[in-house]
């Protein structure tokens, strides 16, 4: 009896119950801007974040890197250590 006077007090509310959910649904699951997609972006910046910071401690250990090549010694015995360049007239022997 309670559904009766509802309906007759508003016969569109059926259809208004209906277009909201429709657009609940399409907000939710299948616009271009829905939750769904928000998430996906949401773990996409943060992998981007955790690079970023990755990246700029590489840039730091490199930037420390060139400021210590900038005396002939370290230089030297980089090249020594990581290209395992010589003298003239010396003998590398390479124990691993």
């Amino acid at each position: 009896m309670g559904l009766r006077k509802l309906k007759l007090k508003n016969p569109y509310l059926v259809a208004y119950i209906a277009i909201g959910v429709f657009f609940l649904l399409w907000m939710v699951f299948l616009d271009t801007h829905s939750l769904l997609v928000h998430q996906e972006l949401n773990k996409e910046i943060e992998n981007l974040k955790k690079r970023k910071e990755f990246l700029e401690s590489q840039i730091e250990k490199d930037n420390r890197l060139i400021s210590n090549l900038n005396n002939i010694d370290s230089l030297e015995k980089f090249a020594r250590e990581k290209y395992k360049h010589k003298k003239n007239n010396e003998t590398i022997l390479i124990v691993e």
